[in-house]
């Protein structure tokens, strides 16, 4: 078993309550978007922490850091990118991933919006954790945190942050 923190679209921005949120998960996942190299250094103090690279992101972080993120964890197949719809809106390239990798859990950030769903016609469990930055449209800030148990996501839980 193996419990994840899931954060997007930070923007630069550090709060606190990420460690405390994150300070018992054994991995942390930046869906992109990070904005200054200092978050993820921040996070790898809590733990070590894997990410992607966002729109926004300069060169200094698309180096350190790739578009997407493969994993096989407990038997779950996982994605991770920035940019990737939402279900059945999906663009062809992230369609055709979808389809063609077998992915069981894709994750994603770039929205702003927190939503977690089963795409039924993929098979696939769609989680976007939302924006825990402080730029951008969105009303709340949010966390996701989560077990791979086993070939199973469990205990999803969603954190909202104080704006």
């Amino acid at each position: 078993m193996i419990k994840i923190g899931l954060i997007s679209d930070t923007h630069g921005h550090w709060d606190n309550a990420f460690e405390k949120y994150f300070s018992e998960c054994d991995e942390i996942w930046h869906a992109g978007d990070i904005g200054n190299i200092s978050v993820m250094d921040k996070l790898n103090k809590i733990c070590p922490t894997k990410g992607v690279y966002g729109n926004i992101d300069n060169h200094i972080i698309r180096t350190e850091y790739p578009e997407n993120i493969f994993l096989k964890v407990e038997g779950v197949n996982i994605w991770i990118t920035h940019i990737g719809g939402k279900p059945y809106n999906y663009n062809k390239k992230v369609y055709k991933q979808l389809k063609e990798n077998n992915i069981d859990v894709f994750i994603c950030g770039h929205s702003h919006i927190c939503k977690v769903m089963m795409d039924k016609k993929l098979d696939v469990l769609y989680i976007n954790p939302g924006a825990a930055g402080k730029v951008g449209f969105h009303q709340v800030r949010t966390l996701i945190r989560f077990k791979i148990n086993k070939g199973k996501i469990e205990n999803l839980e969603v954190i909202e942050l104080k704006k």
